[in-house]
């Protein structure tokens, strides 16, 4: 057995005897016969396991070859573009291939990309050597060789319309239909080069799961056209990763359009009760108070907002901030809600609470029974309770309960009208106003009391005194 022979046997790699022999050859060639057979062998063996891969998950920019076998899922259309100094127009078709591990975009450029049209078909399998590079939606691969491989079977379905479940990082050309579970405004920023640019985000959920979607530059205005429960297609997507969670993002080759469409999301949300420390978790129920919106400064000088609210469903309640552009959501007392992705934290008096920040989503459920001391009346055993609960499956009757029930001060005069003067009364709500008077709102009436206790916004109080001039003066907060 030859030098050549010895190296290719310990060779695990998909390339024949004679093609591993001209490549040694023509390695020690290219040294100028500083190295001999064995030794161009080994390097030859050396360059050839860089560059086989496992899956297409595994192809990096940083690479100078990828070789891998995947199956063709969406052949994109002919592009000519000029090259300087060139009289010859150049051509490029872009073709995305995956497999198992994932998918990528593999450009097709000049003569590749005429046989491209010609002989290329959605569902067929390749193996495909070229050179990995970050492009514009994710790593792509520069196409050098590329053959059928008819006997290689990936399980991958080639469909005109994806899931959220079936997303992968890399993949583009997709769309996707979905509800709108939340949107956001549309902001500017200045590029690099001086440019302005635009993004918008949504949030669409379908049978699976659901994908926060950024629109760019152009396509940023069309978030406005639309709000939580509209049903849409994101049109020529590609998927990005950003602190762990996959997106679907939006250029101006892409769109995003109203469809007529069935589609059913349901979140599977945590009973209130069964939250915990550190979770990141979806929770739904009727709200039962909330707060003003509140201004801040931040460190480094721009001014922040929050609005705190509290959520009820038939396990128990707690309090929910709401972080930014989530505070100007238009809910009251009794208004349904679903949160998604919510971080459970400590707050105050050991109390756990809910930050509902950027990367969450606040939708508002449409409900027959109302808001605010109309919701729930005298329909309590009905089905009104869940009428906007029903598409999302956000607490089951539970919320509905929430809304219905007795408060804890209910058993006190607070609903049989507005209270004598000199009756003495207690009042439990929240601090929606801090200062003087302190105005505490239960989910339906509000009250001023007049205290020298100290008391924080947000925080849950029971006040106990004598109503005069419309106000409760409080001998006792607790």
């Amino acid at each position: 057995m030859s030098d050549i022979e010895g190296v290719y046997e310990d060779l695990e790699a998909d390339v024949s005897l004679e093609e591993f022999r001209e490549a040694v050859e023509a390695k020690v060639e290219q040294m100028g016969g500083l190295a001999d057979e064995e030794t161009a062998a080994m390097l030859i063996a050396h360059e050839i396991g860089e560059s086989e891969v496992g899956g297409v998950a595994d192809v990096e920019p940083g690479m100078e070859e990828a070789k891998f076998v995947a199956k063709v899922i969406d052949i994109g259309e002919m592009r000519t573009f000029e090259r300087d100094g060139e009289d010859e127009d150049g051509r490029v078709v872009n073709v995305e291939v995956a497999d198992e591990t994932g998918s990528i975009r593999a450009a097709f450029w000049d003569d590749h990309a005429a046989a491209t049209l010609e002989e290329l078909e959605e569902g067929q399998v390749l193996r495909i050597k070229g050179r990995p590079k970050e492009g514009f939606s994710g790593v792509e691969v520069s196409v050098d060789e590329v053959e059928p491989d008819p006997d290689t079977e990936i399980d991958v379905q080639v469909s005109d319309t994806h899931t959220v479940e079936a997303l992968s990082l890399g993949l583009s050309s997709v769309n996707l239909v979905g509800v709108v579970l939340d949107t956001d405004s549309v902001r500017t920023f200045d590029r690099d080069d001086g440019s302005e640019g635009k993004v918008a985000n949504l949030v669409v959920g379908d049978s699976t799961g659901r994908i926060r979607v950024t629109m760019w530059d152009e396509r940023a205005e069309q978030v406005t056209e639309f709000g939580a429960g509209d049903t849409v297609e994101v049109v020529d997507g590609y998927v990005r990763e950003r602190d762990g969670s996959l997106e679907l993002h939006v250029g101006n080759r892409g769109a995003l359009e109203a469809v007529d469409a069935d589609v059913e999301y349901v979140p599977e949300n945590v009973p209130i009760e069964d939250v915990e420390i550190g979770q990141t978790v979806d929770i739904a129920g009727v709200v039962r108070s909330a707060d003003p919106k509140r201004t801040f400064d931040r460190d480094d000088g721009s001014e922040g907002q929050v609005r705190n609210i509290r959520v009820q469903d038939a396990t128990g309640d707690i309090r929910v901030a709401l972080w930014g552009e989530k505070a100007d959501t238009d809910l009251g007392p009794g208004d349904e809600v679903a949160l998604a992705d919510v971080e459970i934290q400590d707050g105050w008096q050991d109390d756990l609470e809910a930050s509902a920040g950027w990367q969450s989503t606040v939708t508002v459920l449409d409900s027959e029974a109302g808001t605010g001391a109309d919701a729930g009346d005298d329909d309590a055993d009905g089905d009104d309770g869940n009428a906007g609960l029903s598409s999302f499956a956000a607490g089951g009757d539970g919320a509905s309960t929430a809304a219905d029930e007795p408060s804890a001060d209910d058993g006190g005069d607070a609903d049989s009208g507005e209270p004598e003067p000199g009756e003495e009364i207690e009042f439990t709500g929240v601090v929606v106003q801090a200062g003087d008077p302190v105005v505490l709102d239960d989910g339906e009436t509000t009250m001023s009391v007049t205290t020298e206790t100290t008391v924080g916004l947000g925080e849950e109080i029971t006040a106990r005194g004598v109503v005069r001039d419309g106000r409760l003066e409080a001998s006792d907060v607790f």
